[in-house]
């Protein structure tokens, strides 16, 4: 799960790292730390919708996922399209030449290159979608 933060202004969001998903209580618990150590205040989660638009199985799990954040950390959690985002991720990563790809993880230790790479692309596709939203929030109601 790419996890990415924006500052109070909410001009620009950036990977934080990643949390390997363990179980939904372990899960919770990593998040509601990340929350309050951040001091967080909206959740944006993002929506894995199908290339067409429609909802399918992940959708509804990501969705689930939202309701369960909402209740248990009692915080603001709003959906994101995540269309294309792990695609605009990985395009990111190539343009820095990859700078990002050994960076510390959350959790620390040494991770298999592949999955290293796969997490530092979750973290980044976390950042395009929490810009996404940060950009859609800048716009006029009527545009949205």
């Amino acid at each position: 799960m790419g996890v990415a933060i924006a500052s109070v202004n909410g001009k620009m969001a950036q990977p934080l790292g990643t949390f390997e998903r363990i179980n939904r209580n372990e899960d919770m618990r990593r998040l509601r730390e990340l929350t309050r150590e951040h001091r967080v205040k909206r959740i944006v989660v993002g929506l894995p919708l199908n290339l067409d638009g429609t909802r399918g199985e992940m959708a509804e799990e990501a969705e689930r996922f939202a309701r369960r954040v909402r209740k248990q950390l009692g915080v603001v959690v709003e959906m994101v399209d995540e269309r294309l985002t792990s695609w605009e991720a990985e395009r990111l990563l190539e343009e820095t030449q990859g700078r990002f790809l050994h960076g510390p993880q959350k959790g620390g230790g040494r991770m298999p290159r592949k999955r290293r790479e796969r997490a530092t692309v979750d973290a980044v596709a976390a950042a395009v979608i929490l810009n996404e939203y940060l950009e859609r929030q800048a716009q006029p109601a009527e545009q949205r």
